[in-house]
């Protein structure tokens, strides 16, 4: 299946393209049947202010150098939240490279002292540290055994975007399984727009693409969201149901590491369930 995992200006435009009905856009209600999901090419170059050329040439990547306005424009018309007006300027500037950048180094694996220590910090909520690629690079006892059966991978194949779509778990654990599906893959798709042709990044969404038929559907339809917070919930063969908010702390001085933390109100059920996790050995375990 060939699968985009790069930069790809027209494929988010033509996405975007196709979600928004005329009358979203303020167009008059057209009668009959209309070939094209979504705005034609033509209406959205007239309510952003652009020729027709000139758009088309935008979703066929052969206009270089889209001014601001433009693109700002563009976002209005196809009505863009803040995560997907970000993830459009980076591959405007992405299919404005003259060449193709020099391979970056691989991106360090080994978090500071310090952040390891804000996993301590923290307990009893459970809290992992993931690389941009999502790769689980530290967890503190309780968020380690958030993910039952991740510990029985090695340590290099532990990644929260495979647990989710491969670990036969994950399924049982995740309450909203296809929302948390939904989101791994959103944020990818934003991971892969700020590192384009970034190794670590492409290599779990090439992984995924091939190996769940659900990961690359929901790949294609090119939604874009960086995880900040939110919800979860689980069933846990530990502690049983419970609903847990989490928090996502980018990490200064790093290659794009993210604290992520969970909780529950203190003296809830959900509370509760989250300290059981902790009854057993309490080693913080890393990763690597």
């Amino acid at each position: 299946m060939d699968i985009d995992t790069g930069p790809g200006l027209g494929e988010f435009l033509r996405t975007r393209r196709a979600r928004v009905t005329p009358e979203e856009a303020g167009l008059p209600a057209t009668t009959g049947r209309r070939r094209t999901a979504g705005l034609r090419r033509e209406e959205v170059a007239m309510l952003a202010g652009v020729s027709i050329e000139y758009y088309r040439r935008l979703e066929q990547g052969k206009q270089h150098r889209p001014g601001p306005a433009v693109l700002e424009a563009v976002a209005r018309v196809l009505r863009l939240d803040e995560d997907e007006r970000r993830h459009l300027e980076e591959l405007a500037r992405a299919a404005d490279a003259p060449t193709a950048p020099a391979p970056a180094p691989p991106p360090s694996r080994t978090p500071r002292p310090e952040v390891l220590r804000m996993l301590d910090i923290v307990e009893p909520c459970p809290a992992y540290l993931l690389s941009r690629a999502n790769d689980l690079l530290a967890a503190n006892p309780r968020g380690l055994r958030l993910l039952p059966g991740i510990e029985e991978w090695p340590r290099r194949q532990r990644n929260t975007a495979r647990y989710t779509f491969l670990h036969p778990a994950a399924r049982r654990l995740y309450g909203n399984w296809e929302e948390v599906a939904a989101a791994t893959v959103a944020h990818l798709r934003a991971a892969a727009g700020s590192h384009p042709d970034a190794p670590d990044v492409t290599a779990v969404i090439g992984e995924l693409v091939v190996k769940s038929e659900e990961f690359a559907a929901l790949w294609q339809r090119y939604d874009v969201r960086s995880r900040t917070n939110g919800r979860k919930h689980f069933t846990h063969p530990a502690t049983g149901t419970m609903t847990l908010g989490y928090e996502v702390f980018e990490v200064a001085r790093s290659d794009g590491h993210r604290l992520v933390v969970y909780q529950a109100e203190p003296g809830s059920t959900d509370h509760d369930a989250m300290v059981l996790l902790g009854l057993a050995d309490e080693r913080r375990v890393e990763s690597g």
